[in-house]
């Protein structure tokens, strides 16, 4: 009994701890100006910047979250694959446009995040509401246990690689050559004033692309299909899969961690990042593809899926059947 009581004060302890707002102003500061500027920036988008200047932009977004997803992401966090020295390089380079941080610190909390999903160690804990795991958990310091857990994640093969740790030691200066400077001077092969180009390619790009990545945080922890597990809080959402460059599966990412599609359905138009990665694959820059069987994924379905999948949650579960290209 006594056990029992010190537990739920200990609960009670660490719900009062999350519910104290202790602002970070390092990050809350610039993104309060951004996000003010918005009417500005899409002045500029519609009524000043060139036509190639926001081709240009939506580009760079595209192109920075593939550096997240299919590096950060499925290449460091989670060993999915494997690449050779140029496709890194490539990795780092479009990560660090992407302005999301080191590859190195952004597998490390990734790392987290998966290990003590949706609970106070989570740095982005949908638990704790829509906005805090939208964009909170970056306004926000980071509690206790969030610090604690992330001193105990195994991140050997990270420190090893010292690509990774060239990019993490001087990233601030990588990021704003390769996130801001070059996107400024650039549109200027084709006329594009300074300040707009600044503005368009370089800030409402970022805070867009921002967006689109922190909807896996959010949306695709609350609304959404569960088809390989009902049990878990993450979910399938396309609309988050278009936006982020294939990381809306999230229901089968959190379910088969390993496997580097990081969904199972969808095909291309919807997994940038899959694409990408196999056609490194084709040229030899990317090797060991892990993959889970679709035995496996039809096992799943059935003992843990909510019934939604669209054939094997139905009355063919036969994998024979499946869409090309999925």
């Amino acid at each position: 009994m006594n056990e029992t009581c010190d537990d739920n004060k200990t609960n009670e302890s660490v719900k009062k701890a999350d519910s104290k707002w202790r602002i970070e102003w390092r990050n809350a500061t610039p993104m309060i100006v951004l996000h003010l500027a918005i009417p500005y920036f899409i002045k500029l988008i519609f009524m000043e910047a060139k036509w190639q200047t926001n081709l240009f932009a939506y580009l760079l977004y595209r192109m920075s979250l593939v550096g997240i997803t299919a590096g950060a992401h499925r290449l460091w966090s989670h060993r999915a694959y494997k690449a050779n020295a140029p496709l890194q390089t490539i990795l780092l380079i479009l990560s660090s446009i992407a302005f999301q941080g080191s590859a190195y610190r952004w597998a490390v909390d990734h790392r987290v995040h998966h290990k003590y999903t949706d609970t106070n160690a989570d740095p982005h804990n949908s638990s704790r509401g829509f906005f805090f795991s939208h964009i909170g958990w970056i306004l926000l310091k980071k509690n206790k246990e969030v610090r604690e857990k992330r001193l105990t994640i195994d991140a050997d093969d990270l420190k090893a690689n010292r690509l990774l740790q060239f990019q993490h030691k001087y990233y601030m200066w990588l990021a704003n050559f390769f996130c801001f400077l070059l996107p400024t001077f650039i549109p200027k092969l084709w006329g594009e004033n300074l300040w707009t180009a600044f503005c368009v390619a370089g800030c409402f790009r970022v805070l867009f692309s921002s967006h689109a990545f922190y909807l896996i945080n959010s949306v695709a922890h609350m609304w959404g299909a569960k088809p390989y597990d009902r049990d878990m809080k993450p979910t399938e959402s396309n609309i988050v899969s278009f936006l982020a460059t294939g990381e809306g599966f999230h229901n089968f990412h959190h379910t088969f961690p390993q496997d580097y599609r990081a969904g199972e359905l969808g095909g291309y138009k919807l997994n940038i990042a899959r694409l990408f990665i196999d056609i490194m694959a084709k040229i030899g820059w990317a090797y060991d593809l892990k993959t889970v069987s679709e035995e496996m994924i039809e096992k799943r379905v059935n003992r843990t899926g909510d019934g939604s999948h669209p054939v094997f949650g139905h009355i063919r579960p036969s994998f024979e059947i499946r869409q090309k290209g999925s």
